[in-house]
């Protein structure tokens, strides 16, 4: 099946969703051709695959689940919640909330004793607020293919005090994507060298990307008659800007050669966030508002991707779905984007000496931002169905097919997913697109100076102070020091509340993750 009629079957599939909740009977003659009635290339035999799902028989039960809004991780669950309750007979009833509220909305269910939703998908950093109301993995799923097949970086991320609590169905990593078409035009390079007096190249460092930007900005360069812009970033304040800024301070606050902490020092619990790398980093952020298109100062994921996507942007960053979606068969730039590590900084803070330190090469840490992820509620009724669905929802084939969906925000995670083969015999990817995706993917997961995200009690606090305080220096009201300044004394307050042990505790684990080498 092409990849043009499998989006067209998802695009049919998703049309019907506002039928949820949905309960169908399940009884076929024979084994059904399920690559002919589902977007998938072919039923993959497993646990959880389409034969083995549609022989369970869930009729006269009820699945509550919920999820994020359409179209990230939201419009796949409902996909896959139709297809559950059309094989096994289910009731499914799917509930699809904004990121700035999906934190509260299942925690607050889960601090009085109800047992509202039985599967949840939810960003992983979450975990440290979420894992005593969570149900464990049983072994019969651990031990599927699909999960043996988890690189070692998202075992990690499932398991909270070794002890797997996720469902492992998302690998989100931030990297830098860029026209590569334009990058390659003589006319572009002879343009950037006049205006700046150097070579056009991706850009190593944050100030080579803000002055490509700008460069690029506000004027067609790709011939539609429709001016273009230099970025497209996560800036909304409730939609995931914090990673945005994260990716942008890594390389400045990161120091390959100091242990011990991103987010605070570990041994004292100070928090780092008002430290001057975190402040060059948020300085570089409120500049590059400038080369960014109409709205961008308040885009959210969704509007990242399309602006990268879609072709109005030459370059951006941050997690696949805006890269995939360039490279979908109808995609008028699919081959003219290429991947690359996200930029860093050859000026180092060390906050072990106060002093800025000079690199010959551009630092350039890897972030990890542990990705969406999925796990059954410990006080759930029906734990069996509840994993079956999320099992299914992880299958090879529909990961497989949510993968070459852009808006879905299902990336890579198990190791299988990089074979640059697979992308360029399958999805007709150049060999050079192809193999400079899985080196990227695999360079962040094996580099040795890695950032992951903050994963403690009270992350949605740290990260709400923290997206309030970057809003502010963006919209000129504080600058970036005060700013942050600001945000570390309300990360004191919360620690005090919490507790700095219980806190520790938790960043331990996050610490171990980094500093490993």
């Amino acid at each position: 099946m092409t990849s043009r009629i499998r989006n067209s079957l998802l695009a049919t599939t998703v049309l019907s969703l506002a039928a949820l909740p949905v309960a169908a009977p399940s009884a076929w003659a024979e084994t059904p051709d399920y690559a002919a009635m589902y977007p998938i290339s072919a039923d993959v035999p497993g646990v959880c695959s389409f034969e083995a799902i549609d022989a369970r028989d869930y009729s006269g039960r009820t699945l509550n689940i919920i999820t994020h809004a359409i179209p990230v991780i939201g419009e796949p669950t409902a996909l896959h919640a139709a297809q559950f309750a059309e094989l096994t007979g289910a009731t499914v009833n799917v509930v699809h909330v904004p990121f700035g509220d999906l934190f509260q909305r299942i925690m607050i269910p889960f601090q009085t004793g109800q047992a509202a939703y039985d599967a949840l998908f939810f960003p992983s950093l979450w975990l440290g607020d979420f894992n005593p109301y969570l149900a464990p993995v049983p072994e019969a799923y651990r031990e599927t293919q699909g999960m043996q097949d988890l690189t070692a970086t998202y075992r990690g991320v499932a398991t909270w005090n070794n002890e797997m609590l996720l469902y492992t169905m998302d690998g989100d990593r931030h990297y830098m994507k860029y026209r590569a078409d334009i990058f390659d035009n003589p006319d572009m390079q002879a343009r950037f060298e006049q205006e700046t007096g150097r070579a056009l190249t991706p850009p190593a460092t944050w100030e080579e990307y803000n002055e490509i930007a700008a460069v690029f900005s506000g004027w067609d360069w790709d011939g539609d008659g429709q001016p273009n812009f230099g970025t497209a970033e996560v800036t909304q304040r409730d939609d995931l800007m914090f990673s945005a800024f994260i990716s942008r301070v890594a390389g400045y606050a990161k120091n390959p050669d100091v242990t011990g902490g991103f987010f605070f020092d570990l041994e004292t619990m100070e928090p780092l966030v008002n430290t001057p790398g975190w402040v060059r980093g948020l300085e570089m952020f409120v500049a590059a508002q400038a080369s960014m298109p109409p709205g961008g100062t308040n885009f959210g994921l969704g509007d990242e991707i399309f602006s990268f996507g879609g072709g109005q942007t030459l370059m951006s960053y941050s997690w696949d779905d805006a890269f995939i979606q360039a490279q979908q068969e109808d995609s008028p730039i699919r081959n003219s984007v290429m991947p690359t590590a996200l930029p860093g900084s050859t000026e180092v803070w060390n906050r072990n000496t106060g002093e800025w330190e000079t690199f010959a090469e551009p630092n350039r840490p890897g972030y990890v931002t542990w990705g969406w992820t999925s796990a059954v509620a410990g006080s759930s009724q029906n734990q069996d169905m509840a994993f079956d669905f999320l099992c299914f929802f992880a299958n090879e084939a529909n990961t497989e097919s949510d993968m070459q969906v852009g808006r879905y925000g299902v990336n890579p995670y198990r190791e299988s997913h990089f074979e640059a083969a697979f992308y360029e015999d399958e999805l007709g990817w150049t060999p050079e697109v192809s193999q400079a995706y899985v080196e990227t993917l695999r360079g962040i997961d094996e580099n040795p100076n890695r950032v992951f995200d903050l994963r403690v009690p009270g992350v949605g606090e740290f990260m709400s102070s923290l997206a309030a305080g970057v809003a502010r220096a963006q919209a000129g009201t504080a600058t970036p020091q005060q700013a942050l300044d600001d945000v570390a004394d309300e990360w004191r307050a919360i620690v005090d509340r919490i507790g700095a042990d219980t806190i520790r505790a938790a960043y331990a684990n996050v610490v171990a993750l980094e500093d490993a080498r």
